[in-house]
């Protein structure tokens, strides 16, 4: 798919048969988050990919119930190792460009997921603490966004956007 199809197609999913994702198809998303620009080329980022059933659901209840979380396929945890980017770029590194490069990992892999034909979900809403306790995350790591992925059960139609020129000022 073109690049330019898949950003217009990408629609955020709450709804998924119970269709598997291939091991491969998985592969191919986190690929494309691996290809995101990070700051000074430090890859803060951390997926877990979940299929286990109770650990998904253990990440619903983390998501303040968002019944979609548990019932995806496969929930793709990505999470942040701060300090790598500390290490270079100080406390800007630790609080802005380490969740600035996970953030372009997520849009990669949902581009990919609307490139393969399959549909997900970016959940920002969701207590870290009770992410990390469901995973057993080792300290050092931060969960930022859960990514349930699973063939879409439903085709929302797109929301709204801005116009370009009331989003957008040209400084001359």
């Amino acid at each position: 798919m073109d690049v330019w199809a898949a950003i217009e197609q990408r629609r955020s999913i709450r709804s998924f048969t119970s269709a598997d994702v291939s091991e491969s198809v998985v592969e191919r998303i986190l690929e494309a988050g691996i290809r995101a620009p990070s700051a000074g080329n430090r890859q803060p980022w951390h997926f877990y990919v979940v299929r286990n059933r109770s650990v998904r659901l253990a990440l619903q209840q983390a998501a303040y119930g968002q019944s979609f979380v548990g019932e995806a396929p496969v929930v793709i945890v990505v999470c942040v190792h701060p300090e790598r980017s500390a290490l270079r770029y100080g406390e800007r590194g630790r609080e802005l460009y380490c969740l600035q490069d996970t953030a372009a990992a997520v849009e990669n892999m949902l581009l990919a997921v609307t490139a393969l034909g399959l549909g997900a979900c970016w959940v920002g809403a969701f207590s870290e603490d009770a992410a990390a306790r469901a995973l057993s995350l080792p300290g050092g790591l931060r969960p930022v966004a859960l990514v349930p992925v699973g063939e879409p059960a439903q085709s929302p139609g797109g929301a709204p956007r801005r116009p370009v020129a009331e989003v957008t000022s040209v400084v001359n």
